[in-house]
């Protein structure tokens, strides 16, 4: 497994950069509810200090927090690859990002409905779009890491 840590690095860059081009399509889709005074309780301090857009602090985190999240990404695939092989390289990628999904997207999912007061609509995009995350960045992590 340590023999593979640079193609794991950048497998966690490569899953950040596409986490922030699928987060920026989806703020820019959801931006109502982001606006909506309803909701500005809900969002962090770290996000939303003021009614308006987030700091540059707030896009330095998720890109670090999206950098983490590739990093466990590849490592965990890094471990499992040998159970989750397919016909091909991207079957494999897709089938791996399916379950992380199925274990870790959805439960938290459910937990957002349940702790968070916001639209069940927000929370299913969300999910969709954890979930087109996931396949993405399983296809790029498989092609990286064989």
């Amino acid at each position: 497994m340590c023999r593979n840590i640079g193609k794991i690095l950048l497998s966690g860059a490569i899953f950040a950069a596409i986490g922030v081009a699928i987060n920026t399509v989806v703020a820019m889709l959801t931006t109502g509810y982001y606006k909506n005074p309803d909701y500005f309780a809900v969002w962090s301090k770290m996000m939303m200090p003021t009614a308006g857009p987030p700091p540059v602090s707030f896009t330095i985190y998720s890109l670090l927090f999206l950098f983490i999240g590739g990093v466990l990404f590849a490592l965990v695939y890094d471990a499992v690859k040998k159970s989750v092989k397919r016909k091909s390289t991207v079957e494999t990628g897709l089938f791996y990002g399916l379950l992380i999904f199925l274990v870790a997207g959805i439960p938290s999912s459910l937990s957002l409905i349940l702790l968070i007061n916001l639209p069940l609509e927000l929370i299913i995009t969300w999910a969709l779009s954890e979930l087109v995350g996931y396949l993405i960045g399983g296809i790029v992590t498989a092609k990286l890491i064989k």
